[in-house]
């Protein structure tokens, strides 16, 4: 019996807002495909379907009910900030969402896998039910919310060590505000040592194991997969006609849901090019940036070299595309965790440029797949750049790259690893 046990595939659901849009949605999606194509049998269930893949559930209720529990969420915040809008898109409650305990394919599931659960896909009520019902559970930890009480990210703030409270992100910051609240809900909600989390970067697993609203729990750093069967290395000009990118051009790649975003970092590489268009004329116009992401277009003579503004990109095939005609990937981000498009473009022999911030360090290798530049310095990262460019190195990058993308990042490497660790729960 004990035999038969062992050698049965896990039943193992994992749960998400969005089945592709953003990081954790394609990062829950990858990791689905690669637990099967493992013998495992998973799902992700989602409120937000974007294919029709049979291993996708979605929350059976109306679109309707979901959309006003979105609402009657954000008004929530809307009101509890002093009728305030600002950063309504920073902060989240969790004071709706649905109960999927009785769900199915809930019931069935050996595991339940929490990944980015927020406006109004579950409820801190519903994370509490799902402990209660005494299943295994594992939560990636995409941003920092977990250990906040209402923030994404926290910044220089450190609230969140000590109960929360004096927001800097609520307009009437005072020591019971919202986030104290919230704070408190999540403290009853979790139960200490309940849940296993699993955070994408040491540098978030780090910030979870200090964090007093995880206390007791096991957390692990396991990364986000890709595909790297379907992310390759192809004919860089070829990429270049089917996009309409100038072929003798030497093209910095900029990525971000929102292309004007300031917390990705687009001023200093604006300011970039301008330092390198101030210091060596000559090698500016020889260069170009393809931002891509919403609003691209607004950016199209911000900075001092052609660009060439891409709109936000959903087809993968596209995104390859990009990957393969660039010839680096700038990612000045001021906080990030673990982003899915280094590893894309590494995973395409496509070397990177970041600030030493968040999990960049453990995913850029000075001299191996790229190089960091010092936090918020604008020349170091227009010196980088064009070191990248016009150096010797570029070639040793490039595979470089392409090794650790291989050997870190794929999805067979990371699924194991998660076999292993629901295994031990």
């Amino acid at each position: 019996m004990l035999s038969n046990y062992c050698n049965r595939k896990m039943k193992i659901l994992l749960v998400n807002t969005s089945e592709r849009v953003g990081g954790a949605a394609i990062a829950a999606s990858r990791l689905v495909r690669a637990l099967n194509n493992r013998g495992e049998q998973a799902k992700i269930l989602v409120r937000d379907r974007q294919t029709q893949n049979p291993y996708v559930e979605v929350l059976p209720q109306n679109r309707l009910l979901l959309k006003s529990k979105f609402c009657a969420e954000r008004l929530k915040i809307v009101l509890a900030n002093g009728f305030s809008r600002e950063n309504l898109w920073a902060i989240d409650t969790a004071t709706h969402g649905t109960d999927i305990t009785q769900l199915e394919c809930f019931r069935e599931a050996d595991v339940i896998h929490l990944g980015w659960i927020n406006q109004g896909m579950l409820s801190l009520r519903n994370i509490r039910r799902i402990i209660d019902s005494g299943k295994k559970i594992v939560w990636t930890l995409h941003d920092m919310w977990p250990c906040t009480g209402i923030c994404h990210h926290a910044e220089k703030c450190e609230g969140w060590l000590n109960g929360c409270g004096d927001c800097p992100k609520l307009k009437n910051p005072s020591p019971d505000d919202l986030s104290a609240t919230t704070f408190r809900r999540k403290a009853e909600a979790y139960g200490e040592g309940r849940i296993c989390f699993v955070a994408c970067s040491h540098w978030l697993a780090d910030i979870a194991r200090r964090a007093p609203l995880l206390k007791g729990c096991r957390v692990e750093s396991i990364p986000n997969p890709i595909d790297t069967d379907f992310y390759t290395p192809a004919d860089k000009q070829a990429a270049r006609k089917r996009l309409g990118l100038p072929e003798k051009k030497k093209l910095l790649l900029f990525v971000a849901y929102k292309a004007t975003d300031t917390q990705k970092g687009i001023n200093y590489l604006i300011e970039a090019t301008e330092i390198i268009a101030a210091r060596r004329p000559e090698w500016a116009g020889r260069v170009g940036v393809v931002p891509v992401g919403r609003e691209a277009s607004t950016l199209k003579d911000a900075f001092a070299c052609d660009c060439y503004p891409i709109d936000y990109v959903e087809d993968p095939e596209k995104m390859r595309d990009l990957y393969r005609a660039a010839d680096l990937l700038v990612m000045p981000t001021l906080m990030d965790n673990l982003p899915n498009t280094i590893v894309e473009a590494a995973s395409c022999a496509l070397p990177c440029i970041g600030f030493q911030i968040g999990g960049l360090p453990q995913m850029v290798q000075n001299g191996i797949n790229g190089y960091l530049s010092r936090y918020r310095d604008s020349e170091d990262f227009a010196r980088l750049c064009m070191q990248t460019l016009f150096g010797d190195d570029y070639e040793r990058l490039a595979k470089g790259a392409l090794r650790v993308a291989r050997d870190t990042y794929s999805e067979q490497v990371v699924a194991s690893k998660y076999i292993d660790l629901y295994t031990s729960l």
